[in-house]
C-alpha cells in the first residue's frame, strides 16, 4: 500500500506532508559532515516546537567530538550508532523553566515536540537521525550527565545522532484505521 493512498493529490504532494510520511529512523551514517548551516536549521526547527505556556524548557547539547560520541555510545546501550554519527544532539529539560505545580511535567511533552522537529528537519535536509531514549532511566541519564558535566538543572531527555544516511530504507506504513475512534456524545 502506498503511504498516500486515498489522500488527495494536493495533500499527498505537499512537501511538509510527504516529509512526515517518508521520515525513517536512521542508524547508519556516511562520513560526510553535517554543515554548520544544516545544524543551525535543525536547531531553529527544534526551537519552533509548541511549548506549554511558551515556557520553552529545552536546552540542546550538540556533541561533535569523535571521542565524546564514542564514549556516549559506550555507556548507552541503545545509542551505539552515536559512535559513527558526525554529531548528536542531546535534548534536555531545564528545571528553571518548568511550569510549577501539577503541570511541572509538561516539559516532557515540550521536549518531545522539539525532538520530533529535529528529526523532521534533519530529514527535510537530506540527513537522518534516530531518537534514543535517556529519560526516565537513571542508568542512561546519569552517565550522560557525568560525561558532559551537565548542570543539575538539566535533565537529559534523549540523544539524537544525526548524519547523512548510509542506507536508504523505505518508510514503514504505520496507518492503522482501527485505532481511530469517533465517540458518540450523550
Amino acid at each position: 500500500m502506498r503511504l498516500t493512498e486515498n489522500i488527495p493529490a494536493e495533500i499527498a504532494e505537499n512537501p511538509a506532508y510527504t516529509g512526515i510520511l517518508s521520515r525513517t529512523s536512521v542508524r547508519r551514517y556516511t562520513d560526510a559532515p553535517v554543515t554548520d548551516e544544516q545544524l543551525t536549521a535543525i536547531l531553529r526547527a527544534a526551537m519552533a516546537a509548541p511549548s506549554g505556556v511558551n515556557k520553552q524548557p529545552w536546552e540542546f547539547i550538540v556533541v561533535d567530538d569523535r571521542d565524546t560520541l564514542a564514549r556516549l555510545a559506550d555507556v548507552l546501550p541503545y545509542a551505539k550508532m552515536a559512535a559513527q554519527a558526525p554529531l548528536a544532539i542531546i535534548v534536555c529539560g531545564n528545571k528553571q523553566r518548568f511550569l510549577p505545580g501539577v503541570d511541572d511535567n509538561l516539559w516532557e511533552q515540550d521536549c518531545s515536540a522539539a525532538s520530533e522537529n529535529i528529526l523532521l528537519a534533519a530529514h527535510a535536509l537530506g540527513l537522518g537521525g534516530v531518537w534514543t531514549c535517556l529519560y526516565p532511566h537513571p542508568e542512561r541519564m546519569e552517565p550522560v550527565t557525568r560525561l558532559l558535566d551537565l548542570s543539575s538543572d538539566l535533565i537529559p531527555f534523549n540523544l539524537i545522532p544525526i548524519g547523512h544516511p548510509a542506507t536508504n530504507h523505505p518508510p514503514m506504513d504505520k496507518w492503522h484505521p482501527d485505532r481511530i475512534h469517533f465517540p458518540k456524545t450523550k
